[in-house]
């Protein structure tokens, strides 16, 4: 049974038995600041778990998108993905739990509306009782009166049958279904069902939460005004099962996109590297698709970092950073999941992940060649923005220890370094930061780079002013430029704006930028932290490197045609280029 036939078939079985169907909400959550994303299905639906009327009744059904990262170290074995989907039925105070596990029951073994798996491969947990609630007798009797053998039933404590969305808000006892993934385990104690829990030959596939309890600072602090069920079946699992496959990385949600990085990779395929783009380039796809874009903090950095680890892993598997593979891997989900959630389709959503994979193609190259040499975390996060985690991971690799204490401690003084700078030392000369002056003020950094490039590596910056309408350069030289050398600086500059170079900031100690030779205006004082632009080509190699504290364009596409107006002196061994962009 292929994955749009499971989801099909669970929302009319619940919608012949009154459920009204609900699309998805949105990955990133409306009114609940608490939490990132959406990361199980009754998250959108706890005003009305909470007593609220929903518009749609009191029964209703859902296929609901999911985001959880906390784990993401675990991505790559077979039961964890950063997105899936949960197919959920709830009652909003109104039925209880005999039509819930007579129903949940129901669609697994129906071969007519469900999915007719064979009732003998089930097992089932209940609630075992403690301070907060009684053992659940009533979810014993029920399951046993639908023909479940008792010593099928296995009784659990809170850390497995309770939940909760957290410390706050509806939660309850539950009751759990798993499935035999071999066909023969068997009968089995309670001991062995949790070894064969953990050995993956069995797996849980369903989960029926029975909410009528309310918590409170991590405290349950007495019942609910109405008795909601929240029942949530993840899609990735049950596809697993219907196809009789070991994990949905082999079903027809993943394994298509599986093969082509198998088939790209050749010789250097890695499974684990193959399931981490895999998984992380959909999560990526469905996150832009609900208004989640590339940035440093909050659901942006979650999204920043699914698609440097997919970078990181193609990399591994020996794919090119210029292949955009991340983003052409994202496209391959478009025709999967299209018809569920068209949304997807959006052409922006392409250019977003490969914009992103661009930028961490250069920090990634640079970031390796420095890890190999074996350079502080610190230095590598700060000069060369190769991000702590992965740092992290790449040591775990290869067997190396990082001293993490001593990178909290150096990022903290290098952040407070880094306010004490941005709040005054660098202003670049700039008039103001609005779009014109900005394009203007990366032109004359081109200029510089040009002027040392064909007059003389020996100029030095002495000043410089920017407005709207031109550029104005001070510098080091001892004679006046002639016609063909300006004629070559101003073509220099324009080929170097017609590559589209990129043009990143990268913040290092004082004493790195001063040993790679980046550009400093003659005279100034710079403290122990400085920001240093490079305009770079798509391999790293720089034609500008110039402390610098912005703001800047982010390629020199942008900018135009860039034309020298006048060349003059200033006083003895000091000349003045003002200049344009047309």
């Amino acid at each position: 049974m292929q994955s749009n036939e499971i989801r099909s078939r669970f929302l009319k079985f619940f919608e012949h038995r009154g459920h009204k169907i609900i699309p998805s909400a949105s990955l990133v959550p409306e009114n609940d600041p608490s939490v990132l994303f959406n990361t199980a299905g009754m998250q959108p639906l706890v005003p009305y778990l909470l007593g609220q009327e929903h518009p749609m009744g009191k029964r209703i059904v859902d296929v609901q998108k999911c985001v959880r990262t906390g784990d993401l170290e675990d991505i790559g074995d077979n039961r964890h993905f950063s997105f899936f989907e949960m197919m959920g039925n709830w009652s909003l105070g109104d039925y209880f739990k005999e039509d819930t596990i007579k129903w949940s029951y129901e669609f697994l073994t129906s071969k007519e509306e469900g999915l007719g798996l064979d009732p003998k491969r089930l097992y089932f947990t209940i609630f075992e009782g403690d301070e907060n609630a009684p053992f659940d007798q009533e979810a014993k009797d029920l399951w046993m009166s639908l023909g479940v053998p008792e010593h099928r039933i296995y009784a659990l404590p809170a850390e497995d049958n309770w939940w909760s969305p957290g410390d706050n808000g509806p939660c309850g006892p539950c009751s759990e279904m798993f499935y035999d993934m071999t066909g023969d385990v068997g009968d089995l104690t309670l001991e062995g069902f949790i070894e064969a829990n953990k050995k993956e030959d069995i797996i849980e596939i369903w989960n029926d939460v029975f909410m009528e309890y309310e918590k409170e600072n991590g405290k349950v602090i007495g019942k609910l005004k109405q008795k909601n069920v929240d029942t949530g079946a993840g899609l990735e699992r049950i596809t697993a099962v219907m196809q009789g496959k070991k994990t949905a990385y082999e079903t027809d949600l993943l394994s298509g996109v599986m093969n082509s990085i198998k088939e790209k990779a050749g010789e250097k395929y890695n499974e684990r590297s193959a399931r981490i783009i895999t998984d992380h380039s959909r999560s990526a796809m469905f996150l832009i698709s609900d208004g989640v874009i590339p940035a440093n903090k909050d659901q942006g950095y979650v999204l920043r970092r699914l698609i440097r680890r997919a970078v990181m892993q193609a990399h591994n598997l020996g794919i090119s950073l210029k292949d955009h593979f991340v983003s052409n891997t994202m496209l391959a989900f478009v025709d999967i999941y299209k018809d569920n959630y068209p949304e997807i389709t959006n052409s922006n959503i392409f250019k977003i992940i490969s914009d992103e994979e661009d930028k961490f193609a250069t920090t990634l190259e640079h970031g390796l060649k420095e890890f190999e040499k074996g350079v502080d975390p610190f230095i590598l996060a700060t000069t060369y923005g190769f991000p702590i985690e992965l740092t992290l991971e790449l040591a775990q690799e290869k067997g190396i220890k990082i001293d993490v204490e001593d990178f909290s401690k150096k990022m903290t003084e290098h952040q407070k370094l880094s306010q004490t700078s941005s709040a005054g030392m660098f202003k670049g000369g700039l008039a103001n930061h609005n779009e014109k002056t900005i394009r203007l003020h990366t032109a004359h950094h081109m200029l510089l780079a040009a002027l040392q490039e064909v007059v003389s590596p020996d100029i030095k910056q002495k000043g410089s002013n920017i407005t709207e309408e031109r550029l104005r350069i001070d510098f080091t030289c001892d004679h006046k430029l002639t016609d063909e050398e300006k004629k070559k600086v101003e073509d220099l500059v324009n080929e170097k704006i017609k590559a589209g170079l990129n043009v990143v900031r990268r913040e290092m100690p004082f004493i790195e930028a001063e040993k790679i030779g980046a550009q400093m205006e003659f005279g100034a004082k710079y403290p122990e932290v400085v920001s240093v632009y490079f305009i770079e080509d798509e391999k790293g190699s720089p034609f500008s490197k110039e402390f610098c504290g912005g703001p800047h364009v982010s390629n020199t596409s942008e900018l135009g045609h860039f034309k020298i107006l006048k060349e003059e002196a200033v006083s003895a061994g000091v000349r003045r280029i003002k200049a344009i962009l047309e």
